[in-house]
C-alpha cells in the first residue's frame, strides 16, 4: 500500500504540457475517445472508459489485438486515440500504432518508458513512469497499473471542469443509482392514486380507522371541498383511545392535526426526506395550491435507495 501511495504521489511531478494538450484535444473533439490496451492495461482502459462515458467523454474501449482482426472498424476518422501499455514494446502495440497513424487519428501514448516503440510514435506522451512494482518479485503490475488508473482519473476529472459537468449532469447517466434517484426522482413519481388515503371532517372514528388500515401508510388526510384542512395519522388514533373509553361522537375533526406538513409534487423525493427528518415525521402529505393529491411514506423512500 505505502509503495503504491508513493508511485502516484510522484506522478504529479510527471505531468507536463502534453497533458494539458491531450486534454484540450479531447474536450475539441468532434469524434469519440478510444481507449485501447493488451493485458492488464486493457482492463485499466476499461475502467477509464467507464468513468468517462459517465461524466460527459463519449469514450469506447478496443481491445489491442482483437482491434487488428477487425474491431479497428469502429475507429471513425474523427476520433482520439489513448494507448496504454506499461512497456510501450509489446508485439500488439507494435502492430497497431502504425496502422492508427495511417488512419490519420491523434495518438495519445500513455506509458511508463519514454522510450518505448508507443512513445516515439505517438503525437503526445502521458508519464506512468514507476520506480518499480509492489510486487515482491517486481514483476506483477500493481504500481504501474495504479498509475495508468489515476492518469485516466486526472484526465477525466480536467474534462469535467472544462465541461462544467455537475452533479445534475452525472445523475443523467446514472438513474437508477443512489445519487440519480436523489438528483432526479420527483414526489409524483412515486405517489400511487389507489393508496390516496381520505376521509371528511365529519367522518367518525370507526371510519377513520378503517381508511387508515386500508391504505397502509399509517395516515390519512382530512379534506373538506378537496382542500386540505388537517391530517390524522395512527399515532393519533392510540393517543385518543388511551384517553377515552368509547369512540361514540368523537370525529376527523376532532382528532386531526391541523396544518400539516405539506410538499409539492414536483418537489424532489429528497427534500420530502429531509422534511421528514427534521421533522421526526415518517409521512408527508402532497398537494398542490392545496389540493390533495396523495402521501409519501419515509419507507417507499427507502426502498428507492435514498438515504
Amino acid at each position: 500500500m505505502l509503495t503504491e501511495s508513493q508511485a502516484i504521489s510522484k506522478l504529479a511531478d510527471l505531468l507536463t504540457n502534453d497533458f494539458v494538450e491531450s486534454v484540450r484535444l479531447i474536450y475539441q473533439s468532434k469524434g469519440r475517445l478510444i481507449v485501447t490496451g493488451i493485458g492488464k492495461s486493457a482492463i485499466i482502459a476499461q475502467k477509464i472508459v467507464a468513468t468517462l462515458n459517465s461524466t460527459g467523454t463519449p469514450s469506447m474501449f478496443l481491445h489491442a489485438s482483437e482491434a487488428v482482426h477487425g474491431d479497428l472498424g469502429m475507429v471513425q476518422p474523427d476520433d482520439v486515440v489513448i494507448c496504454i501499455s506499461k512497456s510501450g514494446n509489446s508485439p500488439e502495440i507494435k502492430i497497431l500504432v502504425p496502422i492508427l497513424n495511417r488512419f490519420g487519428n491523434t495518438l495519445i501514448a500513455m506509458t511508463g518508458n519514454l522510450t518505448s516503440f508507443l512513445a516515439k510514435n505517438s503525437q503526445y506522451v502521458l508519464d506512468t513512469t514507476v520506480e518499480k512494482e509492489a510486487c515482491p518479485n517486481n514483476l506483477a503490475p500493481t504500481n504501474s497499473t495504479t498509475a495508468q488508473l489515476v492518469m485516466g482519473d486526472c484526465l477525466a476529472v480536467c474534462l469535467m471542469e472544462m465541461r462544467n459537468f455537475k452533479g445534475e449532469d452525472f445523475a443523467k447517466y446514472h438513474p437508477g443509482g443512489a445519487l440519480g434517484k436523489k438528483l432526479l426522482l420527483r414526489v409524483k413519481d412515486m405517489l400511487d392514486d389507489s393508496k390516496k388515503p381520505s376521509v371528511s371532517p365529519d367522518s367518525n372514528v370507526q371510519t377513520v380507522i378503517f381508511e387508515i388500515s386500508e391504505k397502509r401508510l399509517g395516515v390519512t388526510a382530512v379534506v373538506e371541498n378537496d382542500k386540505i384542512i388537517g391530517i390524522i395519522t395512527d399515532g393519533d388514533i392510540r393517543r385518543m383511545l388511551s384517553k377515552t373509553a368509547t369512540i361514540t361522537g368523537i370525529y376527523a375533526r376532532d382528532i386531526m392535526t391541523k396544518n400539516p406538513k405539506m410538499i409539492q409534487p414536483n418537489d424532489m423525493v429528497v427534500e420530502a426526506l429531509n422534511i421528514m427528518e427534521d421533522f421526526s415525521i415518517t409521512q408527508l402529505i402532497v398537494a398542490e395550491n392545496n389540493s390533495y393529491k396523495g402521501v409519501i411514506h419515509l419507507h417507499d423512500i427507502l426502498k428507492e435507495g435514498i438515504v
